[in-house]
């Protein structure tokens, strides 16, 4: 016996197999399509691979163990990430509308999976362009040589260094100083930062123009923006492993640390990785979807796009990994180079006695002879492993990590540029989806009138989503950013994703599904979908929630800031969040989780009101 929740009226909501074909030809005037084949799966390929599999995914490798997280990644990729892409892909190609009429269509009363995901779609879009601004930046100031970044400003009397370049490094000073302004305190706003304003202001007028028609003009531009990441990553790829070091960091990369197998955290984080690099529960890849023909083979297309997913992230990393390697490899140098001077002064010894090669047996000597000596020289630990294992959050990694690399290659402007302007491909290509995933359900819910044209859409949405973009744009902006990442992202998706699964297997009908599939693509969904649509990726989604927001009550809030008043400069403070933060966690954790539910019961709500209405009691 199967179980399925009451829906009554399904069969009026949503077409038979007989009308869909009709449909199809009907549409081919008045809705938008694909081009061809290939257009539709850059376009998935693009929104899916973006500026997380060049920093996020890295750094989660890093903080556990390199290959240690390669392996619940991936395995968790085939068992949640690929049937929940199918399951979006079929339910979207099926009913031939966006993420809110799919599931209005379904039943009334899961239009807020549709809003949610809407919500989500906007609020990530609003820290990612975010991320596009401060790239075009770093795009504008490479086209000089030396690079900008490469050395510490004079200060204001012209005597010398500006100190808080002196004390940190000449990236970090440049990254947090010059591009950001940042503030002490995400309390403290410090009024608006005019270079990131206009930076922003390029950003959405570039994302408005490419998205201006729907699919019909971002169908153009994936042509660039999916292909151009691969070729530049190619190029990185070949320069990387001519660096000195790059293999020490392809062996960490690929070499699994057991331990961290065991530790939970480890499959929560690939398991909420998984989300991010397919873009589920976005809205965007059901629109996308809804453009194909009817007999589109989208369970071929789903299994594509996750080994095109999965290969990529491994690929992103593999180049990453030869930078850290290069710059770990640079920092133990130096680290020897400094204790071996350190030494040679410390016991007057000739300069040529000590070299790289015969550090370790010298220093061992040295400290099995002289151990009170040499305690009291202070001599550094290297340690190539702390190196490579050393991690950068988040946006550090491309703008702190990469530039310092990229400022000790030849030719340094070139490698810059090829960098950001591939970091811009990445970001607009995931932007093209999450507009698509704002502006259809806000036009299947009726915000805007029927009558105006999707430029006018587009447009406003555009023009709104910058405004609310002033927001990062403060001296605290980048506070706010990584707010936003942390939260915007993360519970709503899992929410989002795991109400999707529940809807289609219990709520439509995993019978009437797998009909549906079967009718699209010639073939029925094999056991393996089965199984995994059931039991496995609902389970899977449900335990990392559930993890998630335990291991999120029992910390507290922290975030870190750039300080140079702090005693821990030119490392980043870690400060507590103000009480109020709260309120903005649940606007972008709470609303869009708990749009599903409260929707539900408002519509129950409504009808219940309706029917006293209709039928009042007799007395």
């Amino acid at each position: 016996m199967r179980l399925l929740l009451p829906n009554p009226g399904l069969d009026l909501r949503i077409p038979d197999h007989g009308d869909l074909d009709r449909m199809e030809k009907e549409e081919a005037e008045n809705r938008p399509k694909w081009d061809n084949k290939i257009q539709y799966i850059l376009t998935c390929v693009g929104f899916c691979i973006g500026l997380g599999n060049v920093w996020r995914f890295p750094y989660l490798c890093q903080s556990h163990g390199g290959g240690a997280f390669l392996i619940p990644y991936l395995l968790l990729l085939v068992l949640e990430g690929m049937p929940l892409l199918l399951l979006e892909f079929a339910i979207g190609q099926r009913l031939r509308k966006g993420s809110v009429g799919v599931w209005r269509a379904i039943s009334p009363y899961l239009t807020g999976v549709g809003i949610a995901s809407m919500l989500v779609s906007f609020l990530v879009a609003l820290y990612y362009n975010t991320l596009i601004a401060w790239i075009m930046w770093y795009l504008f100031n490479s086209f000089q040589n030396p690079l900008p970044w490469t050395q510490c400003p004079l200060n204001d009397n012209g005597t010398g260094f500006v100190s808080e370049c002196q004390r940190s490094s000449t990236v970090d000073y440049f990254f947090y100083r010059v591009t950001l302004n940042s503030s002490a305190s995400i309390s403290d706003s410090g009024g608006i930062h005019w270079p990131v304003v206009v930076c922003l202001l390029a950003a959405w007028t570039v994302v408005c123009i490419c998205c201006i028609r729907g699919i019909s003009t971002s169908g153009k531009a994936v042509y660039i923006t999916a292909i151009l990441p691969y070729i530049v990553l190619g190029i990185f790829l070949i320069r990387g492993l001519t660096l000195k070091g790059a293999l020490s960091g392809i062996k960490f990369l690929f070499t699994p640390d057991v331990e961290e197998l065991m530790k939970p955290i480890t499959w929560l984080d690939a398991g909420a990785q998984v989300f991010y690099s397919f873009g589920l529960a976005w809205g965007g890849l059901i629109s996308f979807s809804s453009y194909n023909p009817v007999h589109n083979n989208c369970m071929q297309d789903a299994v594509v796009l996750s080994a095109v997913t999965g290969l990529t992230s491994v690929y992103a990393a593999a180049v990453t990994y030869t930078v850290i390697g290069f710059r770990a490899t640079e920092k133990y140098d130096q680290c020897v180079s400094e204790n071996i001077m350190t030494l040679l002064n410390g016991f007057d010894l000739p300069e040529s006695s000590i070299t790289t090669s015969n550090y370790e047996a010298v220093f061992y000597h040295l400290n099995s002879s002289y151990p009170d000596t040499v305690l009291g020289l202070d001599i550094e630990k290297c340690d190539m492993h702390e190196f490579l294992s050393e991690g950068v959050e988040g946006t550090g990694l491309a703008f702190i990590v990469f530039t310092e690399a990229i400022t000790k290659m030849p030719a340094s402007p070139v490698w810059s540029v090829l960098f950001f302007v591939m970091l811009v491909c990445l970001g607009l290509s995931t932007l093209f989806g999450n507009i698509e995933g704002v502006v259809v359900p806000l036009t299947d819910l009726g915000v805007f009138p029927k009558k105006w044209p999707h430029e006018a859409l587009t447009g406003i949405t555009c023009v709104v989503a910058f405004i609310i973009s002033l927001l990062f744009a403060q001296h605290s902006g980048i506070y706010w950013l990584t707010l936003f990442d942390n939260f915007a992202g993360s519970i709503p998706l899992l929410t989002i994703g795991l109400f999707e699964m529940i809807s289609v297997v219990y709520i439509y009908g995993i019978d009437r599904f797998n009909k549906d599939v079967a009718f699209m693509t010639g073939r029925k969904p094999g056991i393996f979908w089965q199984v995994t649509w059931r039991f496995i990726s609902p389970l899977i989604v449900l335990v990392i929630l559930i993890f998630y927001l335990v291991t999120q009550a029992q910390e507290k809030l922290t975030y870190l800031v750039w300080d140079p008043t702090s005693e821990k400069f030119p490392s980043l403070a870690s400060v507590l969040y103000p009480s109020w933060i709260n309120v903005i966690v649940f606007i972008l954790a709470g609303v869009p989780s708990l749009t599903v539910p409260v929707y539900a019961i408002f519509r129950f709500s409504l009808y219940i009101c309706k029917k006293t209405k209709l039928n009042p009691r007799k007395k």
